[in-house]
């Protein structure tokens, strides 16, 4: 086994700075700076994507302290769309946030421009499945 820490997810936005503006409103997520501008032959190489030309920023994630891990909202000159993400479609599915209050920090999502999903219960666990303004899934949870 190789010596490992988690460091960040990466998600590609149509408009990153709006993405990154809902994570810090909803979820209190924390920019690192600096802002990113990548380009050159070394990333071309690096992503396997010609031409590549990358802007964007790290946010902190709440819950972790100074050090811990972040979401990276990156966005390439040339985005090249997908299907709206699935629960069960294979490859990354979803971001989780444990939250006190499952209802309202849907609320939140929603005046944030994001979409609801059906409140369900288990056992001690109550969640939801929303989405973020650019359809990526969320899961908001909370254990009684």
């Amino acid at each position: 086994m190789i010596s490992a820490r988690y460091v960040h997810t990466n998600v590609i936005a149509r408009d990153w700075r709006t993405l990154a503006r809902f994570y810090e409103d909803v979820f209190g997520c924390v920019v690192v700076p600096p802002e990113r501008d990548l380009s050159g032959e070394w990333l071309e190489r690096g992503t396997g994507v010609s031409g590549a030309h990358i802007r964007g920023v790290h946010l902190r994630l709440p819950g972790h302290g100074d050090t811990g891990p972040t979401i990276e909202i990156f966005s390439y000159d040339d985005v090249v769309a997908q299907s709206a993400p699935l629960a069960n479609r294979t490859g990354y599915g979803h971001v989780a946030f444990l939250v006190g209050d499952v209802a309202a920090a849907m609320a939140e999502v929603v005046a944030h421009g994001g979409k609801p999903g059906e409140i369900v219960s288990h056992d001690k666990l109550e969640l939801v499945y929303v989405r973020d303004p650019e359809d990526n899934l969320i899961e908001l949870q909370r254990w009684r």
